[in-house]
This record gives C-alpha cells, structure tokens and sequence, in this order.
C-alpha cells in the first residue's frame, strides 16, 4: 500500500481575496476559545479527475475560484490577535491562505475505497498536520491541498477549529465548490454577527507557549470507515423502539428527514439542488458540565431516533471489546448544534462554533447487561434536555472556569462522537461531479473518536468513522451484534 511518503509536493503559494474586507474583528466565542487546543479540522473529497482540464489548468482555476470564494468568508483569510485584556480577535486582515499542489500518482482511487481499513497515504492529503488551532496567531487559518494522484484528484482543506465548526466549514466547501463550478449568486450566505450569548468578556488563561492537544498524538491506533445502508438504520430503529420491522418501499423523504434524528426545531433541513435534502448542521466540541451522577434521568422518552439507536449500537459494541471492569463508569459524548436551541436562535449559517458536547455516563456492567433501548434511551434523555437553559447554563460554567477542552479518551473508557451524517459533504461538485468519498485528516484522532458520514448515496444512508485502539477494533469488527447492521 503506498503511504504518505509517495507524495511529492509540487508548488505552494498564498492565495489572497480578490476582493478587500470590510468586515470588522471578530471575536472568539464561549465555543471557540475551547478550541485553541484542538488541531485544524481536515477534511476533504476524493474525485475522479477532469475530463477536459489538463492538472495546470485545474490547478489555476481553483486558484482563482478559492480567491472569489474568501472574499465571502473574511475571517478565513484572516490572524488571530490577542489584545491587552487577553481577549481574542480573528482581524480579517486579508493576509491569506496557504495553496498546495502536490502529486502522489503511484495512488490511485482504488487504493483510497477499497481497503478494509483506513491508508495511511490519506494523511498525506493534508497539511498544516498536528497544528493547534491557537497557531492561528502566525499560521493562514486555512489550507487548500489539491493533490494528483493516478487517476484521480484530492481537494483537502485544514481550516482553524477556533474558527469554525462543521457547520461553517461545510458551508465553506460547498461555497468553494458553486464557485469553481461557475454559480455567480452563492446559496448560502454566511452570518458573521457576534451579538448572542456565546460573545462573553470571560477571558482563557493561555499558557506560556500556547496551549497544547491533551491527547497522545503518537498512540498506535486503527482507522475504518462502517457503512450502514437506509435500510439498516431503520431495522436498527424498529428494534431499538420494539417495533415490528417491515420494509417499506414508500417511505417519504419525512422519514429520511427523522433518520438522522432530526427534532422538531431543527429549521436548517431544506430541499436544495434538484430537491435532494441537504442540511448544514453540527461539527463537534465544547465541554461538559453535566456530572456523572447529574445525567437527565427525569425526562419522559419517546421514539428514540435512528442515530441515538445507531450511537448506542456502537457504544456497546466498543465497551465490550474493551473489557471494562463492570463498575467502569463510561462516556459518551455527542456533539449538538445549539444555533437552534438558543431563543432567540441563532442564524442557521452562523459563521463559528456553535456546538456543545452532551456527554452520557453509564458505568460498563449497564451498558453491556441491560438491552439496546436502555443505553439508546440514555442518549435521548440528554439530547431532548439541551434546552436554551442548558446552552446558558454550559456558558456560564465556562465562564466560571475559562479552560481549553480536553480531548481524548482520558480513561480509557470514552468515546466521542464528532461530524454529522446531516452535513452536505458529498453537494460538492467542483465542475466535474461529485467526490466518490469525503475523508479526513490525522487530526483529533485518539481512541475513541467516531465521526459520522452521510453516506455517498444519500437517502439515509450513514457512514462512520472509527478510530480505536488496534485490539478494540478487532474487537468490534467481531461483534456480531454490531456487524450484522454494517454493509458489506
């Protein structure tokens, strides 16, 4: 198998707006600041290469479409700037982004797709690897990596996690991507106001040097991505809700729009592009304030949704292979966009982090004796609770005690699951068709990490990745309860 060693990187360059900012400091968030810890989020789309455009060519006109595309996102091309009370501002200062071109073309597509698990040589497809978000003092807060390969392209992008979240890094890509592909009028226009809740006078306490990840960065770890089809998902649902299964070839696109546990305030589901569903939702992060013993236990559960039910199927299936001792309190942490749960609400593009991390506790011997609906149950109980009082009350216990977040699987026994299958990953056609897969980068990878794909097709359909100490995944990849939901 090739490996990130194969690449080669042929020019790089920075790439400025092509239009001046007006735009005014932006200051970082109750939910940025946590981030100043946390690496660049990497992501990009593996396509099939262009027909009619020799690599020269593709190379200038994504230049020039990513040039157009930062004019609409400011703080993008922007530096971080500490002022004297030590509050933190992005100045969209048009300084620029980082542009690679590198070639690796002993890889082809079939050497990204068909292996079991995850190759290595996809690190390679990014760059600005192990960079802390705090950099973003002296580093572009975005990178742009466009690498050849043998019969196929990679667009990559490393963008500063205390600049955005998924939400606003998605909404970038796609921006990127209508612009390249010729659409003069974009469909999604960022908001960059600062004027909620979020914006708070708290001041972190950065160390000297700035902060660093709290995770071993060099852990051995094994990385494979589980498909789960349309139909899996809502077997897995039927059976967590004690419903009798049945097939239904006539479901509505209601029901794709709940697969994904979509809840009734949620207003950013909208029909796009040829009426096919997209949303632009949540990424991840934040910290916790609920305790062990404070997890929602009083709350009325209804229909447990497909994704709580496809979270609890992991979250036994990981703590068995683990072999937890039976009173090894475990968690799970979900990540929830809070654009929606504020009141007022937040705009549905507003442009940063605007996450929560809800974490669940269950010590082992619950999570493995008792059935799928409970650990399901337990998930739902904390997603329904995180109300607008729950959002202010996250906020105000940040404030109490400004701190990083502490990634990782500290105990051995977390997990955290990040992305979302509800993001527009695969609305990205570049002028030449959609990716034939969405991949990441090495960043924020520990044991324990999950992150949720919409899978290729659409409708439904899911795509995790998990990342998992080597003995753990061989664990659940033998998990016959967990394997019998995932595509072949």
């Amino acid at each position: 198998m090739p490996s990130a060693t194969s690449l080669t990187i042929v020019s790089k360059c920075t790439v400025f707006p092509d239009q001046k900012s007006t735009l005014q400091d932006l200051k970082l968030s109750v939910s940025d600041l946590p981030m100043l810890s946390c690496h660049y989020i990497q992501k990009g789309g593996l396509f099939t290469r262009p027909p009619t455009l020799s690599m020269d060519s593709l190379i200038s006109h994504l230049k020039q479409s990513l040039s157009q595309t930062l004019s609409h996102f400011p703080p993008l091309a922007g530096r971080f700037n500490t002022d004297s009370d030590g509050h933190i501002y992005i100045t969209c200062n048009d300084a620029g982004v980082d542009f690679i071109h590198a070639t690796a073309t002993n890889i082809s597509i079939q050497d990204i797709l068909y292996p079991l698990h995850v190759p290595d040589c996809i690190k390679g497809f990014f760059t600005f690897e192990s960079t802390v978000s705090y950099q973003g003092h002296y580093k572009p807060i975005l990178a742009v990596q466009v690498t050849e390969l043998a019969d196929g392209v990679f667009i990559g992008c490393s963008m500063n996690h205390s600049v955005t979240d998924g939400t606003s890094f998605w909404n970038f890509f796609n921006t990127f991507a209508e612009v390249s592909r010729g659409i003069n009028k974009i469909s999604r226009k960022a908001d960059f106001s600062r004027n909620s809740i979020l914006v708070s006078e708290a001041v972190l306490k950065v160390p000297q040097g700035g902060p660093q990840v709290t995770f071993n960065e060099n852990e051995p770890l094994s990385e494979r991505i589980f498909s789960f089809s349309r139909e899996a998902i809502l077997k897995l649902k039927s059976k967590v809700n004690n419903k009798k299964w049945s097939q239904n070839p006539g479901d509505t696109d209601a029901d794709v729009v709940e697969l994904m546990g979509k809840e009734s305030n949620d207003a950013l589901f909208q029909i796009h592009n040829s009426g096919k569903m997209t949303a632009i939702l949540e990424s991840w992060f934040k910290n916790a304030v609920l305790k062990p013993q404070e997890t929602v236990s009083n709350l009325q559960t209804g229909e447990i949704s497909s994704f709580q039910s496809l979270c609890a199927l992991l979250w036994r299936a990981v703590t068995r292979a683990r072999n937890l001792n039976p009173s090894k309190t475990t968690t799970f942490r979900m990540a929830v966009n809070c654009r929606h749960r504020l009141n007022p609400k937040l705009d549905p593009l507003y442009f940063g982090n605007a996450i929560q991390s809800i974490p669940t506790y269950a010590p082992a011997g619950d999570v493995l004796s008792r059935d799928l609906r409970w650990c399901a149950e337990q998930l739902n109980k904390n997603v329904v609770a995180h109300n607008d009082g729950m959002v202010r009350r996250f906020v105000q216990d940040w404030e109490s005690n400004p701190r990083c977040f502490p990634l990782g699987n500290l105990d051995g026994a977390s997990m955290t699951m990040g992305s979302s299958p509800r993001f527009p990953m695969y609305d990205n056609d570049f002028g030449w068709g959609r990716p034939l897969a969405v991949r990441s980068g090495k960043a924020n990878k520990f044991d324990g990490k999950i992150s949720a794909f919409p899978g290729r097709e659409g409708n439904g359909t899911v795509d995790l990745e998990v990342v998992l100490a080597p003995e753990t995944m061989a664990g659940i990849e033998s998990d016959h309860e967990f394997m019998q939901f995932v595509s072949s």
